[in-house]
């Protein structure tokens, strides 16, 4: 899975460190609101490792720290190591890692970041694995403007988010290009770190953890 925008170096970082006064009150940012995104201007840097379980046995993990206030990225993989300035004129073939890993970590801050989506909501839906009673909320990120933005390793993306009384993401279908189907995973284990909620597990339909976060810090 890739994400959809490349708006993070540049209008993402904007609005992590000026926050705004008051936000739309629309159900994206509500989310955003659940899981702390009004706590962002607090926070400096964000470190984490991302693990997705390949196979019976081989584990991918990559480390990640964004310094938010200077714009740099540490990464640490099974490649190399190295640090990064997200203002760059060039980017490294590793930052498309970065945004996909940083989509499973932070998903909820990026409906507040994020430009150029449409969202969609329906009441009283069961979630695809479990089939809890859930908000089903559809982003929709739209391809032609992001392309016509320069952003975007994927765009035109959607996602389905199930939705608890909390506002908080209980399972998510990604559906690459829009299309009809896609791959549900449940979104669980939350985690409080320094001013922020994250989801830190994600289980496919089989009940198997496929992919966690561990190693938050929050500074």
């Amino acid at each position: 899975m890739k994400t959809t925008l490349f708006l993070f170096s540049s209008l993402i970082l904007v609005s992590a460190c000026q926050q705004k006064t008051e936000m739309p009150d629309t159900l994206p940012f509500q989310v955003a609101k659940a899981y702390g995104i009004e706590n962002f201007d607090k926070v400096n840097s964000i470190a984490y490792t991302w693990n997705v379980q390949r196979d019976s046995v081989n584990v991918l993990s990559r480390d990640w720290k964004w310094n938010i206030k200077d714009s740099t990225v540490y990464y640490s993989g099974p490649d190399t190591t190295f640090t990064y300035s997200l203002t760059a004129d060039s980017l490294p073939k590793q930052d498309g890692g970065f945004i996909n890993d940083k989509y499973w970590a932070m998903m909820p801050f990026q409906l507040a970041w994020d430009q150029g989506y449409t969202f969609e909501t329906v009441e009283n839906v069961p979630s695809p694995i479990k089939g809890a009673n859930s908000t089903k909320l559809t982003i929709i990120y739209q391809s032609g403007e992001a392309e016509s933005m320069g952003m975007g390793y994927t765009p035109g993306d959607a996602y389905d988010l199930y939705l608890d009384e909390n506002l908080m993401i209980t399972e998510w279908v990604f559906r690459r290009g829009n299309g009809a189907e896609g791959r549900p995973v449940t979104w669980e284990t939350v985690e409080s770190h320094g001013p922020l909620k994250f989801v830190t597990e994600h289980f496919n339909a089989e009940g198997k953890r496929t992919l966690w976060i561990s190693n938050i810090k929050v500074e």
